[in-house]
């Protein structure tokens, strides 16, 4: 029994490492799981998994999301000509000889190539045992408690809102670093390249794995290649708005087989290059989750999702090489508080 739980989800691995632990399955990413990552480093080539964070473009793919919003710093703003055209200014009397560039960024912070945290979903469930479900997070983290937001800023003058994490945040995953072995199932090669939006199945997603003899060890990231990365990279910043929440294929969520791969697994992370790695469940007037994969990785296993990875490149160079392990270094951004990240995952095969 924990302070925050007296019962937990079943399939669920709270308090497995311990009753305040923030990290869930990334505890199983340890010096040794570094270690095999490192020895699938034979060629020394590095890949960059990340899309560029000005991508897709719109906000079509999520009407919540925009593209970064970059200028310069407050002072660079107002007297550019003074930071860049020192030297050509006699008028200014100054002696530098440098030049200075230095900039800010408004930044949604899964927008592009991202982490989402755990904190990014939660679920009801009667965690107290008195028969009432009530909101709660992984390891029976709650809101207006470990959560909190949004709400007014502390000025009170309607000049914004705060919603942060206390517990639960992307901070936890920076600091305990990112990095070991990780796979990748090809899909998109098995499927020919296929644009269409489908659910693929356990028993298809066996036969690719099979095929490609995917060794998946406990605590390995997973990474699932379909080609939606590579479509949004072919826009340059201009999507099909007509296509783009509804293309390329994607994990099954309804298939229990799916989901009990996940469980059985050990992954430490489940990543994709699409966007929400599943599809949206069917409508039903029955309460349900949206996202069935997503509530099991984030708010039952503690297992992180990735999403918008750039794959293409490093599928087709392990491919090349009849491989499909490398060491995956990716660690978020250490901001407190945060539902998600932005990141440049590096591979190294």
């Amino acid at each position: 029994m924990t302070k925050r739980w007296k019962q937990r989800p079943e399939d669920s691995t709270w308090g497995d490492w311990g009753d305040d632990d923030e990290l869930g399955r990334i505890n199983l990413i340890t010096s040794q799981k570094v270690l095999e990552g490192v020895r699938e480093v034979q060629a020394g080539v590095a890949f960059s998994l990340s899309l560029p964070l000005d991508l897709p473009g719109g906000s079509g793919l999520n009407q919540r999301r925009y593209p970064p919003i970059l200028r310069p710093t407050e002072d660079l703003k107002h007297n550019a000509d003074t930071f860049f055209n020192v030297v050509a200014k006699e008028k200014l009397h100054y002696s530098f000889t440098d030049l200075w560039s230095d900039d800010m960024v408004t930044l949604w912070l899964q927008y592009s190539t991202q982490w989402d945290a755990l904190v990014h979903q939660g679920g009801l469930f009667d965690a107290d045992g008195d028969g009432v479900d009530e909101p709660v997070y992984y390891n029976g983290f709650r809101p207006g408690e470990d959560v909190i937001g949004p709400k007014e800023d502390a000025k009170g003058d309607g000049s914004g809102s705060v919603s942060f994490a206390k517990h639960l945040g992307m901070e936890h995953m920076a600091a305990h670093g990112v990095q070991g072995r990780a796979v990748l199932i090809d899909v998109a090669h098995h499927l020919g390249q296929t644009e269409e939006w489908h659910a693929v199945s356990m028993k298809t997603l066996r036969e690719i794995i099979d095929a490609d003899k995917v060794d998946i060890r406990p605590g390995d990231m997973v990474l699932i290649h379909t080609g939606f990365a590579t479509k949004i990279l072919e826009w340059n910043g201009k999507p099909d708005d007509s296509r783009i929440q509804a293309m390329y294929p994607y994990l099954d969520a309804q298939d229990d087989e799916i989901l009990q791969w996940i469980i059985d697994s050990g992954m430490s992370a489940l990543i994709a290059d699409n966007y929400a790695v599943e599809g949206w469940a069917p409508a039903s007037p029955e309460p349900h989750t949206l996202l069935p994969i997503h509530k099991l990785c984030l708010f039952k296993l503690g297992v992180p999702l990735g999403e918008l990875w750039y794959l293409n490149d490093l599928a087709a160079w392990l491919r090349e090489h009849n491989r499909t392990s490398f060491l995956l270094t990716a660690p978020p951004l250490r901001l407190p508080g945060t539902a998600g990240s932005p990141l440049t995952p590096v591979a190294t095969v």
